[in-house]
């Protein structure tokens, strides 16, 4: 049987989705399961062991419950760290749906659960033709988006939750991440997101200048399969 898998996305970029995505790996195996995060396309990376290692990728294989290999974990590992279709076209690569798909039914087959974890907010282009929206539905996966919690992060969060509604994805949960710790009328604002976003709050993410995730996902729910 094929392992539970989700997409991570989130209202933009820094906004988190490594760092919860790691915490939802660190939930997963404390739960009992064997959990695998996956970065499809990652771009920003430097020389590790005489190969290009994305730090994302590195940050998730140490959160999973063993190594599968960064060539399953993050298939397309990009230099330059700029938007991804724009590293890819410098670098003159073809981002293809599905190497990735294959890449993902592996893990599947060696794991409980999976988290694929996009890069930047959820329209973010890996082509001319084809955005990281577009892979989420070709992958067919429900969606977990990460909530930067910030000034304007309620516009966002809506705006995301309807562009995946309107590719056919269930909003499988989402989750608060506090990575502003200064801002203003905090609790208002995340009652405003349980009000208006049809899906569970999975937890609420402290800030933690630390990054220990397995700390800060010591409270999160994991989200139905």
């Amino acid at each position: 049987m094929s392992a539970a898998a989700w997409f991570v996305t989130g209202t933009d970029t820094e906004v988190g989705k490594t760092f919860t995505t790691c915490a939802l790996l660190h939930a997963a195996r404390r739960a009992g399961l064997r959990a695998l995060g996956m970065k499809p396309v990652a771009a920003g990376a430097e020389l590790v062991d005489r190969r290009l290692a994305n730090e994302d990728a590195l940050h998730l294989r140490a959160a999973g419950s063993f190594d599968p290999g960064l060539e399953l974990l993050n298939p397309y590992c990009l230099a330059s760290p700029v938007a991804p279709h724009l590293a890819a076209r410098e670098e003159g690569v073809c981002i293809d749906p599905a190497l990735i798909a294959a890449r993902l039914a592996q893990l599947r087959a060696l794991a409980d659960c999976v988290f694929v974890e996009g890069a930047g907010g959820f329209r973010v282009p890996l082509a001319d033709d084809y955005d990281m929206a577009m892979l989420a539905r070709d992958l067919g996966l429900p969606v977990i988006l990460v909530v930067g919690m910030r000034l304007g992060c309620i516009n966002h969060a809506l705006l995301t939750a309807e562009a995946v509604a309107a590719r056919g994805l269930p909003l499988a949960g989402w989750i608060a991440n506090r990575i502003d710790p200064r801002m203003l009328r905090f609790e208002d604002n995340l009652e405003a997101l349980r009000e208006r976003l049809d899906a569970p709050l999975l937890g609420v993410l402290p800030h933690r200048a630390d990054g220990d995730a397995a700390a800060a996902g010591a409270g999160l729910a994991l989200p139905q399969p």
